[in-house]
């Protein structure tokens, strides 16, 4: 019973010398630590060109509201994919549904739909003289941005400038509270991009498939930002 009673005694003894001890040493690692954020901001021109097409459709039968949507999205396709060209023209389809309609009643009494088709790519003219061709399918939204191989470009200027800066601020941060020097204890990097100006450009209602020509429709793109911020904490020394 006693030897039970001085190992209880000792384990105790040691679990208060080793929190004391945590208690000591957690302070001095957290002593003099600052956090501090930095963001680098660079500005290109926007080479992508997003248009989307879209036809709505409805009627009293579903197999038949989605027959027709099948067929404007089948023309339309075989009409955009007659230009493309990787990179410079990419199509691709959007969505595509069909929902129910309902009467005062909560019955159903008809079907409507949507289909969407989606150019893309960095030849304005290409794209734009596409989507004027085809007749099935209305232009419903214009948008720009930024290609993969532009983004890259400016991102890894952007992340230079915010890396710098972040650097620079430690070090002013570090000479005026009296220190020689920092250290860095952890770091993390964002990016996104921002378009400044108008947003991309939703039609207020979709012109007919009839009022449309052959010829290009116009479109002008803007600039974008890409912003890096580099946050974390460093130790002054």
């Amino acid at each position: 019973m006693k030897i039970t009673t001085r190992l209880i005694a000792t384990a105790a003894l040691l679990a208060c010398a080793g929190t004391a001890m945590a208690q000591a040493t957690a302070p001095q690692e957290l002593r003099n630590v600052v956090q501090l954020s930095a963001t680098g901001t660079v500005e290109a021109q926007q080479d992508l060109l997003v248009v989307t097409l879209g036809t709505s459709k409805e009627g009293a039968d579903a197999g038949a509201v989605q027959a027709q949507l099948k067929q404007a999205l089948d023309a339309a396709l075989a009409e955009a994919k007659r230009n493309a060209q990787p990179g410079q023209l990419d199509v691709r389809t959007g969505p595509f549904g069909l929902y129910p309609r309902y009467a005062k009643d909560g019955k159903i009494n008809g079907w409507q739909g949507r289909a969407e088709l989606v150019l893309e790519g960095r030849d304005f003219s290409r794209i734009t003289t596409t989507a004027g061709k085809v007749q099935t399918m209305a232009i419903s939204q214009v948008a720009f941005a930024l290609s993969r191989e532009a983004r890259a470009k400016v991102e890894g200027e952007a992340q230079t400038q915010a890396i710098e800066q972040f650097k620079s601020r430690a070090a002013e941060l570090a000479k005026g509270f009296g220190f020689a020097n920092y250290s860095l204890r952890e770091v993390a990097v964002n990016s996104n991009e921002m378009s400044p100006g108008p947003r991309p450009r939703m039609m207020a209602m979709e012109a007919k498939a009839s009022s449309f020509s052959d010829s290009a429709v116009p479109v002008e793109a803007g600039k974008a930002q890409v912003v890096v911020t580099v946050s974390g904490s460093v130790q002054m020394r």
